[in-house]
């Protein structure tokens, strides 16, 4: 059993928060004169989007002391997330992104080399902290950043077992920090040591090296983690050891900007759970708050309130004035 008291977050996350930059008016970066100040980094996104549907959590990582790192870390204090542990280092900058959307592709453009959160290591985390959770939620990102930042994901889930707090990963696979074949063996690790692992199934099919879904789910079920696989054609699917249960999505009625969806998906799911749903109900509400925030610029801001996801859920209708 968890350690945790009441005092703390259930929900502790930790990782890379980035300035953002984006054009105004849909064009690309290299023809735009106006960006968007904004922020990002998956696991800050959920740690805000739980806050927002009123969970109790907590993210930490490394940012510059710096104009960026100072608006990011307020920013996130602002949204209730708890940054006690969060810290602004002198030693490094605040790593940035820049994204546009052309023709309705992404491209998403990193500066992050030597950036404070990739100087994070072991040293910087809290044990108390972790064990004071209920649920560690962890991704694939932090281990991709640098040697230290990946002794620090393997140790954070060490002592999250140590201490009986679950551990919920995202492989959150991106190929512009490293190889596949970097990759596969680091995030096939966390996944074996995971309680809920929480995959794409396009991320599955080049961990897995397979596109034959029954292979997939074979492989699936010799983890030991309750899997949550999103990016089916309409559902996300539950694995369990004995069963397979379809969730179908919500339609979004103007889709923005998909970046986040993931992230929103992965906040609603957790919440749903700290809100004592079960597995098939709890990823109804996390497709439920994916679909609400690609509706919306920017990687957190469209994240519902509890409140909102209520009103879908409920079909109640809204009243203007």
């Amino acid at each position: 059993m968890s350690t945790n008291t009441g005092s703390g977050p259930d929900i502790v996350t930790f990782g890379e928060t980035m300035a953002l930059l984006m054009p105004s008016g849909g064009k690309g970066l290299e023809y735009s004169s106006e960006l968007h100040s904004l922020f990002g980094g998956a696991e800050s996104n959920v740690a805000i989007g739980i806050s927002r549907l009123g969970g109790r959590v907590g993210w930490f990582g490394r940012l510059g002391k710096d104009p960026l790192g100072r608006m990011i870390f307020k920013k996130i204090r602002g949204e209730g997330v708890d940054v006690s542990r969060a810290e602004l280092t002198p030693t490094a900058p605040t790593g940035l992104m820049m994204r546009d959307v052309l023709m309705g592709k992404t491209s998403v453009y990193y500066y992050r080399k030597n950036s404070a959160a990739s100087q994070m290591s072991a040293s910087h985390l809290d044990e108390a902290y972790i064990a004071g959770a209920k649920i560690l939620h962890v991704t694939g990102i932090t281990p991709a950043l640098s040697e230290s930042c990946r002794e620090a994901a393997f140790e954070a889930v060490r002592l999250a077992h140590k201490h009986g707090v679950k551990v919920s990963f995202d492989p959150n696979l991106r190929l512009k920090l490293w190889s596949m074949e970097e990759a596969r063996p680091v995030l096939l690790e966390l996944a074996k040591l995971a309680d809920i692992f929480l995959p794409g199934l396009d991320e599955l099919k080049l961990l897995y090296q397979t596109e034959d879904w029954d292979v997939i789910v074979s492989k699936l079920r010799e983890l030991s983690a309750i899997s949550i696989v999103k990016g089916g054609e309409d559902v996300t699917y539950v694995v369990t050891q004995d069963s397979i249960t379809t969730v179908p999505y919500f339609k979004a009625e103007h889709v923005i900007d998909t970046v986040g969806a993931g992230d929103g998906f992965c906040a609603g799911f957790l919440t749903g759970l700290q809100k004592g749903y079960d597995y098939p109900e709890a990823v109804r509400i996390g497709n439920l708050v994916g679909s609400m925030i690609v509706q919306t610029e920017g990687d957190w801001e469209g994240a519902p309130t509890w409140e909102q996801v209520e009103a879908v859920l409920n079909n109640t209708k809204h009243v203007e004035r």
